[in-house]
């Protein structure tokens, strides 16, 4: 048969195997072992490249930038960063109409800094701001919407898991991807609080008032009480300064910055004496788990997408998608809308490794530059997990808050939020500078 269309076979059977609900990871290696198999008619072919795919997939030295970073993240959440940031936040923005939300926006921003994962941020500040605003009469939906909302920024201020993985099917350098994100996740912020802002003042009603015409009593923020909230997170600042900063400057490649990172955030948690013993083996069984579970993506990813390059089925479809009589933004754009149709259906890692290896082939023949193409993927991929039926960070809040909140709550809230996003992806996709002029600085 002819491997084109074994190739093609493969790409159905994917997709039918993860709607049916087998493991991505699973359904990316045996498929991938299936192809090369049922193409050469040798298993022992399909069985050597599994075997020597498991071991060069990973075994580059800046792989080891996962276990790092997400030990940094992990150590910073225990040692209480997230409630320290937002109070921090809470006070600079406390006397504004709508403070809360936007206090909210700026500690998952910075919270995001140091964690790269969005699910993480949705459950913490479930727990930390939720709360907060409900006891200041915010409505519970916008809320809701808040937190979701501004928790898919871990996904996109580095260091972020999802550019990690960008970054090996493209070939692209790590800390470039990194950088790309400064711009448009301060952008982004910008948006969301500013969303905040002008829906609050559009509609009084969702901050309840009490008594006749008497608001909720809003958080006083003194300047005494500003500087005691800041110095609380002086520590988690300057461990992003540090991080991040020297991979741009150059003192630090990424894996250097995230050994930085983790030791400082161990050393932090420490002064603040809320990491012990037993605390601390969990921070590591936690990363080992979280590293080996995207390790594992990454070597059936690789497995899956060799066998698509044995099929020629890249180089078919780059001929194909090229000949189109369609502009190159336009075939663009149906790349987004596909992510935007598997983000209600799988999680973002899920998504980049199952469309990646097609997409970027093609997208670096029609001259488009990675980067920004990787940063506006991220963002689009970003929204399919606030929307049903999926929604992970949707998941991860209500895992978090058990009956306080509905499912239904919590994507109802995000709706305004999914616009934001929207409009944000617009301006990227007009403006690609913004993602590309910080990397090439670099």
């Amino acid at each position: 048969m002819d491997p084109l269309f074994i190739g093609l076979i493969m790409v159905v059977l994917l997709v039918a195997a993860i709607l049916s609900g087998i493991y991505v990871g699973v359904s990316l290696a045996f498929l991938g072992f299936l192809g090369v198999w049922w193409m050469s008619g040798d298993v022992d072919v399909a069985s050597r490249l599994v075997g020597t795919t498991a071991f060069t997939a990973i075994m580059d030295y800046t792989f080891t930038v996962l276990p790092f970073f997400v030990a940094m993240g992990l150590l910073a959440s225990v040692s209480g960063a997230g409630y320290d940031l937002y109070m921090a936040a809470n006070a600079i923005t406390g006397r504004v109409r709508g403070g809360l939300g936007i206090g909210t926006v700026l500690a998952n921003a910075v919270f995001a800094a140091i964690t790269g994962v969005s699910v993480a941020s949705a459950a913490i500040f479930s727990k930390i701001s939720l709360p907060e605003m409900l006891r200041h009469g915010y409505d519970k939906k916008f809320a809701l919407g808040v937190v979701a909302g501004s928790s898919v920024l871990g996904m996109l201020i580095p260091p972020s898991v999802l550019f990690i993985i960008y970054g090996v099917l493209s070939e692209e350098a790590i800390g470039r991807l990194f950088i790309a994100g400064v711009i448009p996740g301060l952008i982004l912020v910008a948006i969301y609080s500013l969303g905040i802002f002008f829906m609050v003042w559009r509609r009084p009603g969702l901050i309840k008032q009490k008594g006749k015409g008497e608001e909720t009593a809003l958080p006083k923020s003194e300047g005494k009480g500003i500087m005691a909230a800041l110095r609380t997170c002086w520590g988690i600042v300057v461990l992003i300064i540090v991080s991040l900063g020297g991979i741009w400057m150059g003192f630090f490649t990424p894996t250097e910055a995230g050994a930085v990172g983790a030791f400082g955030a161990l050393i932090l948690g420490f002064a603040k004496r809320r990491i012990n013993k037993n605390i601390f083996w969990k921070v590591l069984y936690d990363t080992g788990i979280t590293t080996a579970g995207v390790f594992f993506l990454l070597i059936s990813a690789q497995v899956y997408s060799r066998m698509i390059a044995l099929s020629g089925l890249v180089n078919w479809m780059s001929v194909t998608i090229k000949s189109l009589p369609i502009h190159p933004l336009g075939i663009i754009i149906i790349f987004l809308i596909i992510f935007l149709i598997l983000g209600c259906l799988m999680d973002s890692a899920s998504i980049m490794l199952l469309a990646l290896p097609l997409m970027l082939p093609v997208v670096k023949t029609l001259g488009f530059d990675l980067i920004w193409f990787g940063v506006v993927s991220v963002v689009v991929i970003e929204i399919g997990i606030l929307t049903p039926p999926f929604g992970m960070v949707v998941f991860a809040m209500k895992a978090a808050l058990g009956e306080e909140a509905r499912i239904e709550e919590i994507f109802q809230g995000s709706i305004p939020f999914l616009w934001m996003m929207a409009l944000f992806v617009i301006i990227l996709m007009f403006f690609p500078k913004l993602s590309t002029w910080l990397p090439g600085l670099m």
